[in-house]
């Protein structure tokens, strides 16, 4: 028996050589044709825009990317996991590997070490490139795929409330006094939130108090009468510091920026369930990936010409789908109050850590 956890170099290099390589075939083809299909759906709205062409096309495939590749990367770390160890298997190497005296613990070794330094690199680009191509791509689609936003800090699909009256804008950018809203609208409600009055326009910045909206069309519902208005003042109770907390998008910031929001929310008693069970989530999501080869590994077991190796790699998927399921629902429910943040984000982790550690022990260990 070898009581190393990595016992043979030359092994654990050439398990994780092997893992690696079918980690990243798994993630091209998926990217590959879940990229194609996002094409075939948006393109058409894409190219309606007067000016829009196959560079545009290629801008969105460029944002597109950076988010398919961080959703499905832990499925490509399952689905890597059981072609790898089903191979082993088929191949008779798992046998051969505990005949030399491997335990199962040791066999999966090199494969926990690579999805580990796979979360790794996951969280890194997350935090680095995912936020930035989010940001730029909600605010172009909150354009409807007119010019591209020159900069990744637009916000898109802003509302924002005074009192019992609200504003919204298809996008935002600038910070302080420099915001500048497009495509806004004003509803002014009574006090039991009866829309009395619809603002639109085209444009909206700091008027110091309030909002100038330029170009208004204003709507009166109870006289059912149109007025145009060359600018109007609404929202002054609305400063910039309480709009940069209105606006806050965890998908769009970073886990670093993304503290500094919770606690500027925290210091105005405002609700931060939502924030922090995302804070914790962009930890406990890409560690996700250290989790697949634990719960795949039960299609290295067995003996392949028992007919049961089918069985085991549909059983080992079925495990690491019922986590991705499982861990959307718990987020959902922290959104909302329903879990308290941290349960949300790592309850379905360390579920699985033990299912998994479960179902390893009692069938091999």
């Amino acid at each position: 028996m070898q009581f190393e956890f990595f016992p043979s170099r030359t092994l654990t290099f050439y398990l994780a050589r092997m893992f690696i390589v079918r980690i990243f075939a798994v993630l091209v083809m998926l990217v590959l044709v879940l990229m194609m299909l996002d094409l075939l759906a948006t393109s058409g709205e894409i190219l309606s825009v007067e000016g829009n062409g196959q560079a545009e096309l290629w801008t969105y495939a460029l944002l597109r990317i950076p988010q398919l590749i961080a959703r499905f990367l832990p499925y490509s770390v399952l689905l890597a996991t059981i072609i790898t160890l089903v191979t082993l298997n088929q191949n008779s190497e798992v046998i051969a590997m505990k005949a030399a005296g491997l335990s199962a613990h040791q066999v999966l070794a090199p494969l926990l070490l690579t999805a580990a330094m796979v979360s790794v690199v996951s969280f890194g680009f997350n935090e680095r490139v995912v936020t930035r191509s989010t940001a730029t791509l909600k605010a172009w689609e909150a354009a409807e795929y007119g010019p591209v936003p020159e900069h990744s800090e637009v916000r898109a699909n802003v509302y924002l409330t005074d009192g019992t009256s609200v504003l919204t804008a298809a996008n935002m950018s600038g910070t302080g006094s420099n915001i500048t809203m497009r495509d806004v609208t004003w509803y002014s409600r009574s006090d039991a939130g009866m829309i009395l009055t619809q603002v639109r326009a085209a444009r909206a910045t700091y008027a110091a108090p309030g909002w100038k909206l330029e170009e208004a069309e204003r709507f009166d519902v109870g006289t059912a009468q149109t007025q145009e208005l060359p600018e109007l003042v609404v929202g002054r109770e609305l400063t910039p510091d309480k709009i940069e907390l209105d606006t806050v998008d965890p998908d769009t910031q970073p886990f670093w920026s993304l503290s500094d929001s919770i606690a500027a929310y925290e210091a105005v008693g405002r609700r931060t369930a939502e924030l922090r069970a995302k804070w914790w989530h962009k930890l406990s999501g890409p560690l996700s990936a250290f989790l697949m080869p634990l719960l795949g590994a039960i299609a290295a077991f067995g003996l392949a010409r028992s007919g049961q190796l089918f069985l085991r790699a549909i059983i080992g998927m079925a495990l690491g789908f019922a986590y991705f399921v499982i861990d959307n629902a718990a987020l959902a429910m922290g959104n909302f109050g329903g879990y308290p943040p941290f349960l949300a984000a790592w309850a379905p982790f360390f579920l699985f850590l033990l299912v998994g550690e479960t179902v390893l022990v009692r069938t091999e260990e």
